[in-house]
């Protein structure tokens, strides 16, 4: 009867031992990966070997620490790129996908040059700040080019004047500073980390637009960004070169139709 109890005293010192030993690893791993980020990252449903393709039904989303997977791991808005595509190796149940995983080419993956459309050239301005609407330009957004310039005076020869004219109008923007565009919107980071400003801001033109623009840059002039609505395709005909005088006599005439045709449009 002795021996049963001590017996019985053991179990119960191991089961509470056990219990205390659990709750402190638990509590040290809480303390551990207290205000670790999570992310959603793209997971399989299943084992799947070697040369399996990647389908709707195998891929689901999942949140891990972003520690855990670095910058390798598919997330939810590269689904479309990765479906349809093999696995290079096996990949377990529940384990995050990783680029290194697809059997895909690596410049469908990574860098600004894949993003650029056929005939079309990525061009880099120096343009920041309130220049670029206060720094809220992103990746993806589409605005028009005004620049500002010193030029000789039409009208008084012999003087210099300054002139701010629209260079191009309806102007994709693939990425600003270090943030890339992606197809399916939004945008992804170049390297670690997001950075809160920029300092430069990069456009998808034609080769002749970028002669164009690289020429207005190195005029020592101003260039700013005027952003667009996303569904705005519009393009304004004749606009006017403004200088001094312009201002002067079309002011009347601008508020007069922001009046009646903005503010107080009438159906």
């Amino acid at each position: 009867m002795k021996q049963k109890a001590i017996l019985l005293v053991a179990v119960l010192i191991g089961v509470v031992a056990f219990a205390m030993t659990h709750r402190y690893l638990q509590a040290e791993r809480d303390k551990l990966y207290a205000g670790a980020e999570k992310i959603k990252t793209i997971v399989v449903t299943e084992d799947l070997p070697a040369g399996a393709v990647l389908t709707q039904e195998v891929l689901a989303q999942k949140s891990v620490f972003k520690s855990a997977v670095g910058g390798q791991a598919v997330l939810p808005d590269d689904l479309n790129t990765v479906l349809g595509k093999k696995l290079r190796y096996m990949v377990r149940r529940n384990d995050p996908l990783l680029w290194s995983a697809v059997d895909i080419p690596e410049r469908l993956r990574y860098g600004l040059s894949p993003m650029i459309k056929p005939g079309m050239r990525a061009v880099s301005l120096a343009i920041a700040g309130e220049a670029a609407v206060s720094g809220l330009v992103q990746p993806n957004d589409r605005v028009d080019i005004l620049g500002t310039f010193t030029m000789p005076s039409k009208t008084t020869p012999g003087q210099m004047e300054s002139v701010t004219l629209t260079i191009l109008q309806d102007v994709s923007i693939l990425a600003t500073g270090t943030r890339l565009a992606r197809s399916e919107g939004g945008y992804q980071s170049a390297f670690e980390g997001r950075p809160t400003s920029f300092s430069s801001v990069t456009l998808e033109v034609t080769p002749r637009e970028a002669e164009l623009l690289v020429f207005a840059q190195n005029m020592k002039g101003q260039l700013t960004l005027t952003l667009r609505n996303p569904e705005d395709v519009s393009f304004e005909k004749d606009l006017p070169s403004v200088n001094f005088q312009h201002l002067q006599t079309k002011l009347p005439e601008l508020n007069l139709f922001r009046q009646r045709s903005i503010r107080h449009k009438q159906e």
